[in-house]
């Protein structure tokens, strides 16, 4: 699959036309689901979930049939791997047609956790709805996707630095810009785009700036999850190794240091 096209025609899927996936569909998200990997080496687990049978639903999406829901071990980082693995599941499922959307707090948590399995020693901080676009959306979906912004990004310049946090970017290697504009496409709780990365010589720092209120120990770190998401499409447009080594740099008391992509 061509991981940039895919990033750059999806969008957040909330109005489906009711049809149950295919058996080959299905058949080949499950598959995928259990081959994926991440760069902490975090297990996350996917849990394929009938609408009907487990009495599922979410008052902003039509239509779905199917959801998946991921689960993992709390832990160090464990909200930066089901990120990562969570959207290469949600690109693959891109890649045969099928519609997605993020969902973290718009559902009947308790039910989904139960219809999931979760255990104590697990968290959940996501689930999809699976299935085919409708045709048309939704008023509703067409108001969500407004009020959120849904089709904007913040520039690269807001994003990207040189050295610190005082210069931007000016990058040239057309792969590296092609990973940056990956990563600037990502999609994030409420659109918050929270990821800023700092290139020093040949590695990229990933940071996350803080916002309130995407904190829960029902769902780990939300923001978290959305750099685990930036660091999917960064890494699938390089072949860098992830690293945890905090360069140091002075920062505002709401950003923190997440990880390095080394080149």
């Amino acid at each position: 699959m061509n991981t940039m096209d895919i990033i750059k025609g999806r969008r957040s899927v909330r109005t489906f036309d009711g049809r149950t996936l295919t058996d080959g569909d299905r058949a080949a998200l499950i598959a995928y689901s259990e081959s994926i990997r991440n760069p902490y080496d975090i297990p996350v687990a996917f849990v394929f979930l009938d609408a009907e049978e487990h009495g599922l639903s979410s008052p902003v999406i039509a239509g779905e049939k199917l959801y998946v829901a991921g689960k993992v071990a709390k832990r160090a980082h464990a909200e930066e791997a089901f990120g990562f693995s969570f959207e290469k599941l949600v690109l693959y499922a891109g890649s045969l047609g099928i519609g997605t959307t993020w969902i973290g707090g718009t559902m009947n948590r308790a039910q989904f956790e139960k219809a999931a399995g979760l255990t104590a020693g697990e968290m959940m901080p996501c689930v999809s709805p699976l299935g085919y676009p409708a045709k048309k959306m939704s008023v509703r979906e067409t108001l969500m996707r407004k009020g959120v912004k849904a089709g904007e990004r913040r520039e690269a310049a807001e994003l990207f630095f040189d050295g610190d946090f005082s210069a931007p970017l000016k990058e040239e290697d057309g792969t590296i810009l092609a990973a940056l504009e990956m990563v600037r496409l990502a999609p994030s709780a409420v659109n918050r785009q929270p990821w800023r990365v700092v290139r020093i010589g040949s590695a990229y720092h990933f940071y996350l700036k803080h916002a309130k209120g995407y904190v829960s120990e029902a769902t780990g770190d939300l923001q978290k999850v959305d750099l685990g998401i930036a660091l999917c499409h960064f890494m699938s447009g390089t072949e860098g190794k992830l690293r945890l080594e905090d360069p140091g740099l002075r920062t505002e008391g709401d950003v923190e240091y997440i990880a390095t992509v080394a080149l």
